[in-house]
């Protein structure tokens, strides 16, 4: 299935296919607990920006490796290259216009992502 997601104020726009059951992962490191980010991990072949790239900007810290890619207009996190699958995409959930018909939202501890991390590996895949 093809889903069509963006940031609030319609500056950023995506499409993501993902299947119409997925697990999503419900993180509890501090961006992700602040931000309510649901975490639909993708090959980066998944994933396709229809417009905005002008319109994000990217905030990095800690080991500088995870891209979170924002809007610089509404602020919001629609996607992002997470540090955990550096070869895919990252989908905030709750920035696609529809969902899939099945959601399993799982718990990620990512207060201690370096003991977790490989869990995630193969949903880039």
């Amino acid at each position: 299935m093809i889903y069509q997601g963006g940031c609030h104020c319609g500056a950023v726009s995506f499409e993501v296919e993902a299947p119409e059951e997925v697990e999503v992962e419900d993180c509890n490191c501090s961006i992700c607990s602040m931000t309510g980010y649901l975490h639909l991990i993708v090959p980066a072949r998944n994933f396709r920006l229809v417009s905005g790239a002008n319109s994000l900007t990217t905030y990095q810290f800690n080991t500088k490796t995870a891209e979170h890619k924002f809007c610089k207009i509404c602020g919001i996190k629609s996607f992002y290259i997470p540090r955990s699958n550096p070869d895919g995409v990252d989908v905030n959930l709750r920035c696609l216009k529809s969902r899939p018909s099945v959601v399993r939202i799982v718990g990620f501890d990512g207060q201690n992502w370096e003991k977790h991390a490989h869990t995630l590996a193969h949903k880039s895949r």
